[in-house]
């Protein structure tokens, strides 16, 4: 048997197996390392490690921890090294355990087995066309904020007829008509949003008794990673797979990492467990094995000052290490320019660069931050490039998807449209109303549908890869992105990556593989989407980077206003919506192994106006003995770059 250490707290999680179990987990706690323990450990008793599900919140998350639990059962002999005949836990997303269930409950919802699942761009497509169909003004009333809005309320749980009883303005009559009309369009395509993964798996849950209780016997054992972070709908789900019989659930958390209230994430759900739960055990895992002791320091007295938290006091055996190094600059291009300089210093003096972290509180602070590493001649990453959003890759995913769904509207319009067919607009509403259309038009359409036809019967005989080149070239796509531009070749390289991003679904055949491919692709957080070689600094905004860790560390922005940001509007937030700011920090401090600098700038354009900032409140966190205080900064140009 192979020993892994545990500090105690940890081996207390891991060996108590029955009964609902709250892991508080600090950042750099080992809490998928106390996970994966805690699985083995029920796994070696005897439980099938099918009747164990795991639920994380991004694929890149649940890769991870499967990897790691394989790996384990191998340490332990209870599976064979390399053997593709073994049985291992169930771990998924949330969306991706929702559209298994509905995928295998199909025919009691009025869903098809393998349902188009559409993106947030096929989303505001159709509430485009609902805002046409009401004759209102998009420039007026917005599409995406309407778009943001239904699916913020569909995440709290909240369905059309409850939002109907508490319109309360002419903007919230807007919204539920058009929402109405998504709702019936997403009805007739026999199609799902992301939100709807989850609420029609608790609907069916709610609903279906059987259903309901063949689940919670299927899963004796459940485990959700990131509590603090679920919402309205997530938690009804979370309740209703957990057999009430027993209440074996772990969950794992941490109230100080909760930064996603904007989204609808309820740090609510993760303080009320233990009554959820009566008979909860609580382990706090405070021993943060990545971080130094100053950094530690930092994050625990900047966090003290929230109220609404389960209390916990990080340490580390790691020593004091560097103090935190406060950066004042003169305006954000002395800070940007400052960023740059710095990190191409650390790099010539060995530091791997894809070990350096920028983060930023606002999406717009980045482009000056790129023009400074551009001109300092330093690579850098930007996260959030999304593989997966790339027109030529939705148009071969298009293919696919309408190959085994013909009422999803968005695939049929990329097909009829990609490569150029000689099927205008008009045409193609005329097919979607069910009128009649020319001969020679119905010519072409047939012809797109045998095309279609031949994709799904070659689906059941040959590789996926294999399917994904032949539409490639088929299609006629392959030799119009040939004759194009560079741009265009540079484009047939992105389709052409997904046939070799597809090659490890080549071990099934049928719909499993492409149920499996598509599943994995249509459900993506940004950071599984960051599919561009780590070989620069990353530049991210600081709830891109939860989850992450780096050597060295800078946080840059920290002015009153920008971070903490200024609350627009006058909504009314709660208590943990204003603390929520300073558990960004949080994180942000948090994702430093070594060292951390913290910036900010006196000047700053915002909205082309220039205004003098007072530094954060933040800043003032920092105890005095750890503190490095440089001196303001000027932007020096490209040469005779200084640092005083």
């Amino acid at each position: 048997m192979t020993d892994i250490l545990l500090n105690t707290k940890q081996k207390e999680a891991v060996l108590h197996t029955e009964g609902p179990l709250l892991i508080l987990a600090g950042a750099g706690a080992g809490k998928t390392k106390t996970i994966t323990e805690r699985i083995v450990e029920i796994i070696k008793f005897g439980t099938d490690p099918r009747a164990i599900l795991a639920v994380t919140f991004t694929n890149k998350a649940a890769k991870e921890m499967r990897e790691r639990i394989i790996s384990r059962l191998e340490d332990e002999h209870i599976i064979e090294k390399d053997s593709p005949y073994h049985h291992t836990p169930i771990i998924k997303t949330f969306h991706s355990l929702g559209l298994m269930m509905l995928s295998e409950q199909s025919e009691y919802i009025g869903l098809l087995k393998h349902p188009t699942i559409l993106d947030s761009a096929d989303s505001l497509s159709i509430i485009k066309t609902a805002i046409e169909q009401l004759g209102i003004d998009p420039k007026v009333n917005d599409p995406s904020k309407i778009r943001s809005i239904i699916s913020r309320e569909k995440g709290d749980f909240t369905s059309l007829s409850d939002y109907k009883k508490k319109v309360a303005t002419a903007q919230m009559d807007i919204i539920a008509s058009v929402w109405r009309i998504y709702d019936e369009e997403l009805k007739r395509q026999k199609a799902v949003d992301f939100d709807d993964l989850i609420i029609k798996a608790v609907h069916m849950l709610e609903d279906h008794q059987q259903i309901r209780e063949y689940y919670q016997s299927r899963f004796k054992y459940v485990h959700i990673d990131e509590y603090q972070d679920t919402n309205g709908s997530q938690y009804a789900f979370v309740k209703l797979l957990v057999n009430p019989k027993n209440n074996n659930i772990c969950v794992v958390g941490d109230t100080d990492q909760n930064i996603y209230s904007w989204r609808g994430a309820n740090l609510r759900n993760i303080l009320n467990f233990e009554q959820d739960f009566p008979g909860t055990r609580t382990v706090l895992l405070e021993e943060n094995y990545r971080s130094t002791g100053n950094i530690l320091t930092l994050a625990n007295t900047a966090i003290e000052k929230n109220t609404v938290r389960q209390k916990k006091n990080l340490f580390t055996s790691k020593g004091e290490g560097d103090k935190i190094d406060i950066v004042p600059t003169w305006d954000e291009g002395s800070e940007a320019e400052w960023v740059a300089e710095k990190c191409k210093t650390l790099i010539e003096e060995g530091q791997n660069a894809e070990q350096i972290a920028v983060l930023y509180r606002a999406n717009f602070q980045s482009r000056v931050l790129e023009e400074s590493f551009i001109r300092a001649n330093v690579t850098y990453n930007l996260l959030g490039t999304k593989f997966f959003e790339r027109k030529e890759v939705k148009d071969v995913m298009s293919y696919l998807r309408a190959s085994i769904n013909r009422l999803s509207q968005p695939d049929l319009k990329r097909v009829f449209d990609t490569p150029k067919k000689g099927i205008g607009k008009t045409t193609v509403a005329k097919i979607f109303a069910g009128m009649d259309v020319p001969a020679s038009a119905q010519l072409k359409i047939n012809k797109v549908y045998d095309f279609l036809d031949k994709i799904s019967e070659t689906l059941k005989t040959s590789p996926l890869s294999h399917v994904i080149q032949m539409i490639i070239v088929d299609s006629g796509m392959e030799q119009e992105m040939l004759e194009g531009s560079s741009e265009d070749r540079e484009r047939l390289e992105n389709a052409r990556e997904l046939v070799s991003l597809t090659v490890r679904y080549d071990e099934q055949l049928g719909m499993d593989a492409l149920t499996q491919f598509l599943e994995e692709t249509s459900l993506q957080s940004d950071q599984d989407n960051d599919t561009k070689d780590k070989n620069g600094v990353r530049l991210m905004t600081i709830h891109s980077s939860k989850g992450l860790e780096f050597e060295q560390v800078f946080v840059v922005g920290l002015e009153q206003d920008l971070f903490p940001h200024k609350n627009i509007g006058n909504r009314k937030q709660s208590k943990e919506e204003e603390e929520e700011e300073r558990r960004l920090f949080y994180v942000a401090v948090t994702r430093a192994k070594k060292h951390l600098y913290l910036c900010y700038a006196e000047l700053r354009t915002i909205f082309g106006q220039k205004q003098i900032n007072a530094p954060s409140e933040f800043l003032d966190d920092v105890p005095e003995e750890i503190a490095n205080h440089n001196d303001l900064y000027y932007k020096q140009g490209k040469s005779n770059v200084v640092y005083i």
